[in-house]
Order: C-alpha cells, then structure tokens, then sequence
C-alpha cells in the first residue's frame, strides 16, 4: 500500500511540476523545490526531457541545493544539467561537494572545461580531487571520500573526545582512525568505545588493531563485498606502504553494488554494461546492443549451417523439424539457468573458484535429471503431438533433449568459472555467448541422434 502511494505522489507532482514549466511559472517550481527531497526530484527528473532537467537544475534555490541533487542524479542527467553552466557557477556548487563527487563530476568535462573549473577550486580540494582523478576508474582510490577524521595513537581518550567535538560539521566520522607518527594506519576505534573508556587510557591500548583495509589500486567491487562481508559502515583506504589516505562510506559502497549489479544483468541480457542505457537515445541504444545481437546472428547462421547439412534427412522425415525450437529453446534456457546461478555466485563471494568442479558436477546432475524428466514427458508424447507413426521418434526426441540439458549445464555452470580464472568479467558468458553456444550443440546433437536412431 505504501508503495502505491508513494508511486501515485511522484506520479503527481511529475504531473504538476510538468505543467508548471509549460507555464514558466519560475515561483512555484522554486517552491516545490524547496520542500522535495533531492531524492525524489532526482527521479522525477529521469522522466523529464532534457530542456526540462535542466531547467529544473537552474531553479533550485540555492548552491547546496543544487550540489545534494547532483549526489543524486544519474550521470547521464549531471551531463546534461551541467553542459552549458560556466565554471564559475559550477565552482560554487563543488564547494558543497565532497572531494570524491568533485572528482566524479569534473573527469564528465572535457579537458578545455574540466581545466577551467579545477582552477576555481579552492587549492587544499584541488589537491585531493587531482589525486582521485589520477586512480584507475572503479577503484578504491576514485571513489574514496577524503573527509575523514583521524588521531594520533599516542593521544589519550580526553583528548581524542576534545578534538571530536571540535568537528561537529564532519559528517562521515563513522569509525575513529588511529595513526602512528608517520601517519600510518595502525588501528581503529568506535565512538562506542572512545565513549566508555577512561579519560586517562591511550588510544593505543584500547584499538583494534586488526584491521580490514583497501588499497587505492582495489576494485570497487572487491571494496564493497568486503564492507558486506564485515558489516561496515565505512572502509579505510591505504597506500602500499599503509599510509591512510581515505574511507569509501556506505552510501558509495551501495551505489557500487547498483552498479555492478546492473553491469551484470544487462551483460547477462546482452545489451552491453552501459548503465545508463535507459536513458540513451534509440540510435546510441541499438549501437550498444548491435555486436551482442551479431554473436547470436552467428549462433543462428552455424545452426542453419548444421540443418542445411542434414537436409536429407529432414526431407526424408520431415516432422524432425517441428522439434528444433524444443530442442533449443529447453537446452538455452538451462543453460542460462546454470549461467546466472554461477555469475550469482562469483560476485556474491559464494562460489570458490580454487574448487568448482564439484559445482559444475551437481549442476550436470541437475541437468540430467531435468533431461529425463522432460526428454520422458516430450518423447512419450510426441506421437500425439504430431500425429505421426514414425517408429522410435519418441526415442529421438527424448534422448536429444536428454543430452541437450545435460550438456547446457556443463557449458552454463563452467564458461563463467572459466572467464573469471581468465581475469574476465563471468558476466559476458550469460548472454547471446552461452545460449548461442546451446543452440548450435543442440541442433548438432539432435540430427545426429536422428540419423543414428532413424536411418539404421
């Protein structure tokens, strides 16, 4: 119910916030602006166009406005609503940005543009912005917040609560991190513990000393399955030499984990790992999706090859042909079945790629009994189906959907394992490349069972 109220209250003010641009009434829009969350404009605005979404931008009332609904906002829509603004408005929203979202947005710019703004920023952010836009994209470094808070090991617990209090703007203060003289990280301390313990203690003897980090050269992905893993709220970020440098909050670990979620489901789909393709033209959408669409092309062209090659015996026994989709259909949807449930696997850190072959075993088992099942249920009524006489066409049928599951389990279960030993994204292997792969061994296995079967 709740749901249905909140999708009919966007719905609305979609509707009105519409309507009030048709009649460029600039005052009401301000004023719905100012009582919406971020949040929600940010997704009112994916179903404006882009003359809309930017002049929604250009209303918001005040720089910090504008700065917490480009946190929101996908990337595709900060583009557009930050095309034509000059540098200097742009440097006026950054200083409400964190360095990290700086980064972000100025690496959107082209080179002429991107120079301009970063020269407009105050020098202690330009620092640390052109130190996140020197890492790799999607890596701990790229993304890590450089607003943090830390202490000396050596300090006592009155005096670490002191300097707490005296950053009460400080927002990401989730864990306290505890440095060595050389600013190395050698512990951590929760608010919790800094709170109980006695004034006199030093921070040294009440930390915790065994601490999960990231460097600045890891995967944002590994980064957000560790914080997973260890139910943080924040992980710190080092250098090789263990020098702190940053934390990756929560917030971003979640916009990760979106991220590569639908990375994988529309490489799984086949339609290439843009995430934004929703809001893509039709023209750059058909470009993203073109070469998935070529590699089933090929799938299909190899088995039309492999059909054409056993015409004879389809012209003998023609009634073969009404079983091909059968036969395709059941082992590519197997296929992809086993597919997703490895990719699943790999990226949730349930699957162990040092031992998969029992893995892969079950899931042939899987397939085998799914193959008799239905290679049982189809066989035995194909004579009915079809209305035919023809001797030993249950047998065919059932045997070559038999095989067809059985093999679409191996080939689904064991692509993606062998990819991710590769180095390569498992995600590619679901699409057009596994159930292509199906179709052409499952055609292949169906007419030389026939031929066997039915020919001698």
């Amino acid at each position: 119910m709740k749901k249905a109220i909140f999708t009919t209250e966007i719905s609305m003010l979609r509707s009105t916030m519409q309507r009030l641009l048709r009649r460029k009434a600039d005052t009401n829009l301000t004023k719905i602006l100012r009582k919406t969350h971020q949040a929600d404009v940010a997704l009112i605005m994916r179903g404006l166009n882009q003359y809309e979404q930017k002049k929604i931008f250009t209303l918001c009332p005040t720089a910090k406005h504008k700065a917490r609904l480009l946190e929101e906002l996908d990337d595709s829509i900060i583009e557009n609503v930050l095309k034509f603004e000059s540098a200097k408005n742009i440097s006026k929203v950054f200083r409400y940005l964190d360095t990290n979202d700086q980064a972000f947005i100025a690496g959107m710019f082209d080179l002429d543009k991107q120079k301009d703004v970063l020269s407009i920023i105050e020098e202690e952010d330009l620092e640390e912005v052109e130190e996140i836009m020197s890492y790799p994209d999607d890596s701990a470094g790229s993304i890590m917040t450089k607003e943090t808070f830390t202490l000396n090991q050596n300090i006592t617990v009155k005096e670490g609560i002191k300097k707490l209090q005296s950053f009460p703007e400080n927002d990401k203060i989730f864990y306290l991190y505890v440095l060595n003289n050389k600013e190395k990280l050698v512990g951590v301390v929760s608010l919790r513990t800094l709170v109980t313990s006695k004034n006199t203690k030093k921070l040294k003897d009440i930390m915790i000393k065994e601490i999960q980090a990231a460097t600045t050269q890891t995967d944002q992905e590994e980064v957000a399955k560790k914080v997973a893993q260890y139910n943080y709220l924040a992980l710190p970020i080092v250098n090789r030499q263990n020098k702190f440098l940053g934390i990756v909050t929560i917030d971003d670990v979640v916009d990760i984990i979106r991220e590569e979620a639908s990375e994988d489901f529309l490489q799984m789909a086949g339609v290439g790992k843009d995430r934004e393709i929703l809001l893509k033209t039709p023209f750059e959408n058909a470009q993203s999706r073109a070469p998935w669409i070529l590699a089933s092309l090929f799938g299909g062209i190899c088995a039309a090859a492999i059909i054409g090659y056993f015409n004879v015996l389809l012209e003998q026994i023609i009634i073969l042909a009404a079983f091909i989709p059968v036969i395709i259909g059941i082992g590519g949807n197997i296929g992809t079945q086993s597919s997703t449930i490895i990719v699943r696997g790999l990226a949730t850190g349930r699957v162990d790629v040092a031992n998969t072959f029992p893995l892969i075993f079950k899931e042939i088992i899987v397939g085998a009994i799914l193959g008799a099942f239905y290679g049982f249920l189809v066989g035995a009524s194909s004579s009915y189906i079809t209305k035919s006489s023809l001797e030993d066409l249950g047998i065919v049928i059932g045997l070559s959907i038999f095989c067809s599951m059985t093999i679409a389990t191996a080939v689904g279960a064991s692509v993606p394992i062998i990819l991710q030993k590769l180095k390569i994204d498992p995600a590619i292997s679901t699409g057009p490349f596994v159930t292509t792969a199906i179709d052409i061994i499952g055609v292949a296995l169906y007419f030389l069972i026939a031929s066997t079967i039915l020919l001698n």
